[in-house]
């Protein structure tokens, strides 16, 4: 028998609107009292699991009740205005889902105070899907009304097409028995990339087995750290020689399939675009092996800037001069080395 939802609850998820006020965490605070892109997307994250508690069906609830594991499977924010320490925001989230998702779609909206007035600090387009749990027995059939949105596993391969170009030359160089060190090599051979191979730590993990969709936005992060260390103009460095730190505008991620705890995970960071010397855009693709080939689970764009620290409370961006335009668009001399963050 189908487990059964009050049908107001499912109505309010897909309906109702919630408003809810936050504060971004300490610990996203790393260069002056500016939070990074990843604390604001965590932001958005907690906005959506608020809106599901509000409308009566908690991420806790639906797994221990129902055996279903709440994931953001695409992720899509826009950051207007920076937030700092200690700012207090207004997020709002609006149902965007419909008839024929598959996914539970949401917009987020979160403004904050400045100066007497209320920005639109961020825009998110979120996805979710509800992942029926299988590591523990026994199975619990998904309740009637939530079973559109109910998966078996999650991604079902969308988007894995896009990036199969870049496995071609690594497939090959798995089935010729090829070490890891190889491997990298073929995954940026002939582009403007670096690629490093990491096992996945339970830490990054969630419902006991699966890569989370913070996970991603951490690996993300330490993907534009590792590129410009490699390509000689590190955080530090230009915080040191002239307190430039990057800024994102925008950021990307979806989820095409699972990757599980203690899998090794090969990471590229692929520069695709510098826009008149302001912003340069970054491609990340994740994949983890499976019958000797190399499976997407995870791909993602990410927009940055630069901006030179005035004060301890102000900055303002600036271009990109010669040697960050010659490091972002010129080529590192090895692939990257094992490792993690």
């Amino acid at each position: 028998m189908t487990a059964a939802v009050a049908p107001t609850l499912t109505k309010a998820l897909l309906a109702d609107t919630t408003t809810v006020r936050l504060r971004p965490r300490y610990e996203g605070s790393n260069i002056c009292t500016w939070i990074g892109f990843k604390h604001v997307n965590y932001l958005v994250e907690e906005a959506v699991l608020i809106h599901f508690a509000h409308c009566g069906v908690p991420a806790r609830l639906l797994y221990e009740e129902y055996g279903l594991g709440l994931d953001i499977v695409g992720l899509d924010s826009r950051i207007l205005h920076a937030f700092h320490m200690d700012d207090e925001a207004e997020a709002e989230v609006v149902p965007d889902t419909s008839a024929d998702d598959g996914t539970l779609g949401f917009r987020v909206t979160i403004r904050v105070d400045r100066d007497d007035s209320t920005l639109k600090a961020v825009t998110s387009k979120v996805r979710v899907s509800l992942r029926t749990d299988t590591y523990l027995d026994p199975p619990v059939e998904a309740p009637a009304e939530l079973a559109p949105f109910t998966v078996g596993r999650l991604g079902g391969h969308e988007g894995a097409a896009e990036a199969a170009g870049a496995c071609v030359a690594a497939d090959a160089v798995l089935a010729a028995g090829g070490d890891e060190a190889a491997v990298l090599a073929a995954l940026t051979e002939g582009r403007n990339a670096y690629a490093w191979k990491w096992n996945i730590t339970y830490p990054y993990c969630h419902f006991t087995e699966r890569l989370q969709m913070s996970g991603y936005l951490r690996l993300m992060e330490e993907a534009k750290d590792r590129f410009v260390l490699d390509r000689g103009i590190s955080i530090k460095t230009l915080l040191d020689d002239r307190k430039w730190i990057p800024v994102v505008p925008h950021s990307v991620i979806r989820v095409v399939d699972e990757a599980l705890m203690e899998e090794d995970l090969y990471t590229v960071y692929t520069v695709e675009e510098i826009f008149k010397d302001f912003t340069y855009t970054s491609r990340m693709d994740c994949y983890v092996i499976r019958d000797g080939k190399l499976t997407l689970t995870a791909t993602g764009r990410i927009v940055h800037g630069y901006a030179v620290i005035e004060n301890r409370r102000d900055w303002h961006l600036v271009p990109f001069d010669q040697r960050v335009l010659s490091a972002l668009g010129g080529k590192s001399a090895a692939p990257g080395k094992p490792g993690g963050s």
